[in-house]
C-alpha cells in the first residue's frame, strides 16, 4: 500500500498541490516519500521520512514545471532503502518519471527477462513497469497518444499484480493507468484547467479540485502537453477493488468507487452489532480502537445501547502500527501511541471496537492495557472477518504464519489475545456492508484472488519476507 498523486497545472508549478496531497494520504505509507517535475527536464527530489520532515522548503524550491507527480510508501517488495523510494525518473532515451501503489506479483519473473537489456538500481517492482513502458516506448519512430497508450497495453500483458500509475513523459504530457481489475484506488478531478489524479478523494479535495470519477479498470489517460483530455480503455476491465480500503487504509473522508468510506465503515458497525447479540456479550461501555475504527464503534453502541466513550486516546506524533515493517516496532509503538482514561475504563465491562485482527500482537497489547486500567472484564469486535491468507496486492501480510486466526477456533484466539469474549464480522457481513452489489478482493479472508498466483509465486514472495527479518 502506497499513496500516489499526479497533477498537470497551468500555474507554471504544481509542486505545491503535490506536497499538500502527499499530505493529505500520509497514512498510506510512512517510509518514502517524493516528488519528480519536468520543466526542460526532469527534476527530483526523494528519500526517507515524512514528506514534511523530506519534503523542506529547500528541497521544493528545486521542482520547476506544471506537470509532476508525488508518493508515499510503505514498503512490500524491497527493504525500504532509500534506494527504493519512489518516483522514479529514466533520463534516457527518453524521459520518464513514474510512482505506483501496488505489488507486481511476477516482479522477479520480469525482473530476470529484463536485466538482460537494463541495469536495476533497486528491488522496488516499479522499475519493471518503468521499464516496460521504455522499452515500448522506445520502438517508436514518433511519440505521440496511440504509442503511450501501446506501452500501457503492454504493461498489462506482461505485468501480473496490482498497480495504480502515474507517470509523467517527457514531451508527452501526464499518463495515469489502474490495472484491469483496479485493485488499487486510483481517481481523478480537474479545477479550472488542472488534472489531479491521486489515490483518495480526500487529496482532491483539499487542493481544491473536483472529483470527477476513478480510473477504471484497466483504462489509461493521458494529459497531453497542451492539456488535452484523452482516454483510452486498453482492456476490458473486471473490477475488483481491495475490500481493506474500506475496512482500515483509506481515510474516512474519502470517496473510492463511489463508495463512502465512512458511511461503509457506519454500517459495518451495524452488521457487526447483529453478530455481539448473538454471543448475549452485556458490556458497559464500548470504546474505538483509534482511529479507523470510530465510526464502526459508534454504530456497535447505537444498534446495542450501551454508552460509547473514547477511553483510549492516541498520540498524533506516532505513525500507524499495522504499516511498520518490524513486528516489535509494532509492539513497541502501541504502548507510547495509546494511552487511557481510566475513568471511562476502571470497574466496567469494556468492549472494544477495531477494524481487523492480523497478527494478534497489537490487539493484545491494547487488551492488557485496559486491563491494567482497571477494567472488570475486556471483550474485542473486529469489524472484518478472520484474516488467514497472504495478501499478493501490496498489504504487508504476505505469509501464512503472520495471521493469528490460520488454522485456529476463535476460542483460541480469544485466549491468544487474552480476551474474556471475541466476535468477529462475518465475510457476507462484510461485503454487504460496503456494498452488496460489488466484486471486492476478498483474498485475504477466503484465499479467493482476483488474478492468477502460483504455488510458486507463494514460495517466492514468503522466501523474500523472511531474508528481510
Amino acid at each position: 500500500m502506497c499513496g500516489i498523486i499526479g497533477v498537470y497545472g497551468n500555474e507554471g508549478s504544481v509542486k505545491e498541490t503535490i506536497l499538500l496531497g502527499l499530505i493529505s494520504i500520509q497514512h498510506r505509507g510512512q517510509d518514502t516519500c517524493g516528488i519528480a517535475t519536468f520543466s526542460q527536464r526532469m527534476h527530483l527530489e526523494k528519500g526517507l521520512g515524512l514528506v514534511g520532515q523530506f519534503l523542506t522548503p529547500g528541497r521544493l524550491k528545486n521542482l520547476h514545471g506544471n506537470v509532476g507527480i508525488g508518493h508515499v510508501r510503505y514498503p512490500t517488495i524491497g527493504r525500504g532503502a532509500p534506494e527504493d523510494a519512489q518516483p522514479f525518473c529514466l533520463l534516457a532515451p527518453r524521459g520518464i518519471a513514474i510512482a505506483h501503489n501496488g505489488n507486481v506479483i511476477n516482479y522477479i519473473e520480469l525482473r530476470k527477462k529484463l536485466s538482460k537489456k537494463v541495469k536495476f538500481k533497486s528491488k522496488c517492482d516499479i522499475e519493471v513497469i518503468l521499464y516496460t513502458l521504455a522499452e515500448e516506448l522506445k520502438k517508436a519512430d514518433r511519440l505521440n497518444p496511440q504509442t503511450i497508450f501501446r506501452g500501457v497495453e503492454r504493461i498489462f500483458n506482461l505485468v501480473c499484480g496490482s498497480y495504480s500509475v502515474v507517470s509523467v513523459i517527457e514531451g508527452a504530457g501526464l499518463l495515469a493507468f489502474r490495472d484491469p481489475y483496479g485493485i488499487k484506488p486510483l481517481v481523478f478531478g480537474m479545477k479550472d484547467n488542472s488534472y489531479m489524479f491521486a489515490s483518495e478523494s480526500v487529496a482532491l479535495e483539499v487542493s481544491g479540485y473536483k472529483m470527477v470519477r476513478d480510473v477504471a479498470p484497466g483504462e489509461a489517460i493521458l494529459i497531453t502537453k497542451g492539456g488535452k483530455f484523452l482516454s483510452k480503455t486498453i482492456v476490458k476491465g473486471n473490477l475488483h477493488p481491495c475490500i481493506f480500503e474500506w475496512v482500515y487504509f483509506a481515510r474516512p473522508d474519502s470517496v473510492i468507487d463511489n463508495i463512502s468510506v465512512y458511511e461503509a465503515r457506519l454500517r459495518l458497525g451495524k452488521s457487526l452489532a447483529k453478530e455481539i447479540k448473538k454471543t448475549k456479550t452485556k458490556a458497559d461501555v464500548v470504546i474505538p480502537i483509534p482511529d479507523t475504527a470510530r465510526a464502526s464503534a459508534l454504530s456497535v453502541a447505537q444498534q446495542l445501547s450501551v454508552k460509547y466513550r473514547e477511553g483510549l486516546i492516541k498520540n498524533r506524533y506516532i505513525g500507524r502500527t499495522f504499516i511498520m515493517p518490524e513486528d516489535d516496532e509494532r509492539k513497541r509503538k502501541v504502548r507510547s501511541k495509546l494511552n487511557p482514561i481510566r475513568s471511562e475504563i476502571n470497574n466496567r465491562k469494556v468492549l472494544l471496537i477495531d477494524d481487523s485482527i492480523v497478527r494478534g500482537n497489537t490487539s493484545r497489547e491494547i487488551i492488557n492495557l485496559v486491563r491494567n486500567a482497571g477494567a472488570k472484564e475486556v471483550y474485542f469486535a473486529s469489524s472484518s472477518p478472520p484474516l488467514k491468507y497472504p495478501c499478493v496486492y501490496g498489504i504487508d501480510m504476505q505469509t501464512r504464519s503472520e495471521f493469528i486466526a490460520r488454522g485456529k477456533e476463535i476460542e483460541d484466539v480469544e485466549k491468544e489475545i487474552g480476551a474474556d469474549r471475541l466476535v468477529y464480522q462475518t465475510l457476507e457481513g462484510l461485503i454487504n456492508s460496503i456494498g452488496r452489489d460489488r466484486n471486492f478482493c476478498t483474498a485475504c479472508f477466503n484465499g479467493v484472488y482476483p488474478t492468477k498466483v502460483s504455488k510458486e509465486t507463494f514460495r517466492i514472495i514468503e522466501k523474500e519476507r523472511r531474508s528481510r527479518h
